[in-house]
């Protein structure tokens, strides 16, 4: 299977491909689409539609695993994030992707076997994992990796079934 990670943003969408056959892992690409500030939320809606679609057509992932938002304190970030994520699960349907997805917590657990884990801990472990020689920058590049080994683990799994219908 090869599974397309996603950390979703407005300004800054991990991506991460990877391939999964028999419990072994095999890092494809990775990388970021950024949008630049200041520009209409609009446009950079556009941008992330364009730019996905190209890692799509590129990579062809037959799977998506995107992370679940959550909300802190700023509610604004929350829904310019929440528009992105929509366009990322909307391109990623019609390019015909099985879309699964995952909450922080479980991404975390999956990978660091903790579901509170700090960020320095699972960029430690997908850097290990998929044993790279450093670690995938930025950090919303690392948490893509983080979030394709986790449906890695999960898909075929009672649990991925339960959370993923």
């Amino acid at each position: 299977m090869r599974i397309l990670g996603i950390d979703p943003g407005l300004a800054i969408v991990g991506w991460a491909v990877l391939d999964s056959e028999r419990g072994q892992l095999r890092p494809v690409a990775f990388g970021a689409i950024t949008t630049p500030a200041h520009t209409p939320v609009e446009s950079r809606l556009l941008m992330i539609k364009q730019d996905l679609e190209t890692v799509i057509d590129k990579y062809s992932p037959t799977e998506m695993a995107v992370e679940e938002l959550f909300f802190n304190t700023n509610i604004t970030t929350g829904i310019t994030v929440a528009e992105a994520r929509g366009v990322i699960i909307c391109t990623a349907h019609a390019k015909g992707l099985k879309i699964s997805e995952y909450t922080p917590l479980q991404v975390k657990q999956a990978v660091v076997g903790y579901g509170k884990a700090e960020k320095q801990q699972v960029i430690a472990m997908v850097t290990s994992i998929l044993k790279l020689k450093k670690p995938p920058k930025p950090d919303d590049t690392a948490d893509a990796v983080a979030i394709a080994i986790c449906h890695s683990q999960c898909a075929g799994s009672a649990i991925g079934k339960y959370f993923n219908k």
